[in-house]
């Protein structure tokens, strides 16, 4: 029984880092209609940040807390100047951010020299229930993935902000009309999706250490669980990181790792074949 315990808190940390990295991708998707495949790149920066801060000598949790401000600002800058101009072709925009994200990835490789590196947790040790022992920071993962899943919807969903960012992506021209700059909305919202992946990369590397390929992994599976849970609203992509990330992490303990990932794609393309709108199907952007 308390293999069970520990198994099911495994597979629900690993089921909110892939929420957490699959909310910005997400939100780029749904609302500006396209897929960033530069956003595993974002996951990476994040992690980077953070390692830059704690080898200053400064505490990782400042890492932490700066990654999704200097991943946003790139995002912004990134959108201003590069991506924008992608927004009348989607398959030119998934290409124009894969080769973004090529960039990033082998900038950072250079800089770390192909290496892996760690970096501590802020919270270490364990928390002890009977004789099962939970790791301290994943358990953080999984408060701090709930807290900004709310504070995103709350933010998209229920704010002047969020009004005129779902304004401007369903009529642009209108929006204008109204007095509503779509530029800089589609800015912030690109910005607020990259921001998201650098949190993500930041809370996830003491896990999984800095590695130049790090982001490459989720965004495959971020990808697959956009697919699966619907484009077009917060909480499709939301419910398909849940199932692509339940499954990634659940099957590896019934089967060897790398049939698992296998089948976990597998899984994903029958069911976007036989249900191409997703989980929630919504009439989206």
């Amino acid at each position: 029984m308390d293999n069970l315990f520990v198994a099911l808190f495994e597979i629900l940390s690993f089921g909110a880092i892939v929420v957490l990295v699959v909310l910005g991708l997400g939100i780029i998707a749904s609302m500006m209609g396209i897929f960033n495949f530069a956003q595993g790149e974002f996951v990476l920066l994040g992690a980077y940040v953070t390692y830059i801060v704690h080898s200053a000598g400064l505490p990782v949790w400042l890492g932490m807390l700066a990654a999704p401000f200097v991943v946003g600002a790139l995002g912004f800058f990134l959108e201003r100047t590069i991506v924008r101009r992608f927004y009348a072709a989607p398959i030119v925009a998934m290409l124009g951010t894969y080769a973004l994200g090529l960039i990033i990835r082998e900038i950072v490789r250079g800089l770390i020299g192909g290496l892996y590196l760690s970096v501590p947790e802020p919270l270490g040790g364990s928390v002890t229930i009977g004789t099962m022992h939970f790791s301290t920071w994943r358990l953080v993962i999984i408060l701090i993935t709930a807290l900004v899943m709310i504070g995103s919807y709350l933010l998209l969903a229920r704010t002047t902000f969020g009004l005129r960012i779902r304004a401007s992506l369903e009529n642009p021209a209108l929006a204008r009309a109204s007095g509503i700059s779509t530029n800089a909305i589609y800015g912030a919202t690109f910005a607020f999706g990259a921001a998201l992946a650098g949190l993500a990369g930041a809370l996830i590397v003491p896990v999984f250490s800095l590695f130049a390929d790090l982001g490459l992994r989720f965004l495959i599976q971020g990808f697959v669980a956009v697919m699966v849970g619907g484009v077009g609203s917060f909480a499709g992509p939301v419910a398909g990181a849940g199932v692509i990330g339940t499954l990634a992490a659940a099957l590896p303990w019934i089967i060897p790792p790398v049939i698992a990932d296998v089948l976990v794609f597998v899984l994903a393309i029958i069911f976007i074949k036989f249900r191409p709108q997703g989980l929630i199907s919504t009439k989206g952007v």
